[in-house]
């Protein structure tokens, strides 16, 4: 499992989570983790040298959840073909609304951790991925899986995990435009 970090550590890019998050998705999903630290215009070149970590420790194939974007399909093959290593994209083109449903069919949830606030406001913010929440979504004008940035998550269950995962949810906060909800591992 790759995961890049702002600068000091203390955040996972996008998402804004704690490393512990990380560490904890990582267990449940019985998963190696490597983390790399980085500005925005540093990621491609540390993400690159995990690449190189895990190509060391006999990784050929790095799967992505990317959903659409040409460029960002262009960029998981260019960063894995420096490596020898197979991008693989399984759900690449597939409906977002399709995908949630399914997502939410499989009994997994997740919760909203950062909302952009030209889309939705701190409201939305700790609110659990639902049948009634992606009607809302969709009403205003949201991509149901978030793919344009309106909005992430933090997985909280999944068949997947060995256990769910238990947060407390602290402070929000506005930064860079977007509203962010600091979770913690409870217990």
């Amino acid at each position: 499992m790759l995961t890049m970090f702002d600068e000091e550590g203390v955040r996972s890019r996008s998402h804004g989570l704690r490393p512990e998050i990380i560490a904890a998705h990582a267990d449940r999903l019985q998963l190696r983790s490597l983390t790399g630290c980085c500005s925005w215009s540093t990621y491609t070149d540390e993400y690159g040298r995990l690449l190189a970590s895990a190509a060391a420790l006999g990784v050929t194939h790095v799967i992505f959840g990317d959903i659409m974007g040409d460029d960002h399909r262009a960029w998981d093959e260019r960063v894995c073909a420096a490596h020898d290593l197979t991008p693989v994209l399984p759900i690449f083109g597939e409906s977002t609304r399709t995908l949630v449903g399914e997502f939410i069919a499989s009994g997994s949830t997740a919760i909203i951790v950062t909302a952009r606030a030209a889309h939705l406001d701190v409201t939305w913010l700790g609110r659990s991925i639902t049948h009634e929440a992606v009607r809302e979504l969709e009403e205003r004008g949201v991509d149901p899986c978030g793919e344009f940035g309106e909005y992430h998550t933090v997985v909280t269950g999944t068949p997947l995990f060995k256990a769910p995962l238990e947060l407390s949810l602290g402070a929000r906060v506005m930064h860079s435009e977007c509203w962010a909800l600091d979770v913690n591992a409870a217990g």
